[in-house]
């Protein structure tokens, strides 16, 4: 890695929880719980990516799916008002962010597709998957009780490559759009390779029985 995530992450943390504690107390007084609003927040997201995007709307889109990804920033702050995490919360928000992830590629796919640009429209669908699978790697290897909290390009920064490069485009940036999925379909296969590589020393090294 060339940076320390958790260093990042530690420096954005008080100031976005400062942010949306707030909003995130007005909620749970009205018993909204963390789970609603993760749902929200992916309804919100398909609705947008799969209405603004084939259009070939990208900064509308972008700007409307921005607003609603911050609804899984907001539901861990309620999750931390309202007591310790569930376990289905867990579930659920993991869940929800492959579907919300899904149909961003997938309405860029589509406006690709539609406007005559096939090549790129096959990157974007390239990067759903491979997105896709970056998350299942690690899934699978932590289901054996393996870690595989390693990689290049996890779902924040594929967020954030992802978001920033449609928006530019809208906003009339030429091939930004075209540099930033062909960056991000890059990073992708590299975490993949990166995590397989990470967990194939950890299983080799443990006797069979040792993994669940």
């Amino acid at each position: 890695m060339a940076y320390d995530r958790n260093a990042m992450l530690k420096l954005l943390r008080p100031a976005v929880t400062r942010v949306l504690t707030p909003l995130g107390r007005a909620l749970v007084r009205r018993g909204v719980g963390p789970d609603a609003v993760t749902a929200a927040g992916t309804l919100g997201t398909v609705a947008a990516a799969l209405f603004f995007y084939p259009r070939g709307q990208l900064f509308a889109g972008t700007m409307v799916i921005t607003f609603f990804v911050f609804a899984d920033l907001l539901d861990g702050v309620m999750a931390r008002m309202t007591g310790p995490g569930s376990t289905w919360g867990a579930f659920l928000d993991s869940t929800l962010d492959r579907v919300g992830d899904a149909a961003i590629f997938s309405g860029l796919a589509v406006w690709l597709a539609l406007s005559g640009q096939r090549p790129l429209a096959g990157v974007a669908l390239f990067c759903l998957v491979a997105g896709t699978l970056v998350s299942y790697v690690k899934a699978r290897a932590e289901g054996l009780g393996l870690n595989c909290d390693v990689g290049l390009a996890e779902r924040p920064e594929r967020l954030v490559v992802g978001l920033v490069s449609a928006g530019l485009s809208g906003l009339g940036v030429p091939y930004v759009l075209a540099a930033g999925l062909w960056l991000l379909a890059a990073a992708s296969a590299v975490t993949v390779g990166q995590r397989l590589v990470h967990v194939r020393r950890q299983a080799v090294s443990l006797p069979p029985q040792t993994l669940r």
